[in-house]
């Protein structure tokens, strides 16, 4: 195989990855929003999320995070590619891939919590904590394309405050108008 048919598959399953965790915390946010409906109904849609959120995370998400983990690792142990993992872009792009690992398994945590009938989030606190796995996307894939020029850092970092700021905004905009 060679290294361009490992990097695509590598970029493949990254893309499933990230639909995967895209539309999971989607679906967790409708289920959560279910539970104010009437008892007969938020029963059956409680039932037929929990399903589609198993199916969307044991057969798409799952299997595509360990296997875009696999081909990226692949790539470091291809002949001739191993220098990759000295470059300080790669370190900064590896440091993202760990903290979307922490994301990936928090939100199987919320996966077996919405199963068990346990609402810790609420609505709104998953529409924010959908974007968190935008941010790691346009972080990731704008290192990786960067790579070793001067201001992929000063980007990245920017991005975040900028994101931060806007999250802290909405927050106070919510507070502010449930105050009036």
């Amino acid at each position: 195989m060679s290294f361009e048919t490992i990097k695509a598959l590598h970029i493949i399953f990254m893309v499933s990855w990230f639909a995967g965790l895209f539309y999971i915390v989607r679906l967790f946010i409708y289920h959560t929003e279910a539970q104010t409906r009437p008892v007969v109904e938020r029963d059956i849609l409680s039932k037929q999320f929990v399903e589609m959120e198993k199916k969307l995370w044991w057969i798409i998400t799952t299997p595509a995070m360990v296997l875009t983990v696999a081909f990226g690792v692949a790539m470091f142990l291809y002949p001739g590619h191993g220098y990759l993992i000295y470059q300080p872009w790669m370190h900064v792009k590896l440091t993202f891939v760990v903290m979307l690992l922490v994301y990936h398994f928090s939100c199987q945590k919320i996966l077996f919590n919405l199963k068990n009938n346990r609402f810790k989030w609420t609505s709104g606190g998953l529409r924010i904590w959908n974007e968190v796995a935008t941010l790691a996307l346009v972080a990731i894939v704008f290192i990786v394309i960067t790579k070793g020029a001067m201001n992929w850092w000063k980007g990245t970092i920017g991005f975040f405050g900028v994101a931060i700021g806007l999250m802290l905004l909405i927050k106070l905009y919510k507070r502010l108008r449930k105050g009036s």
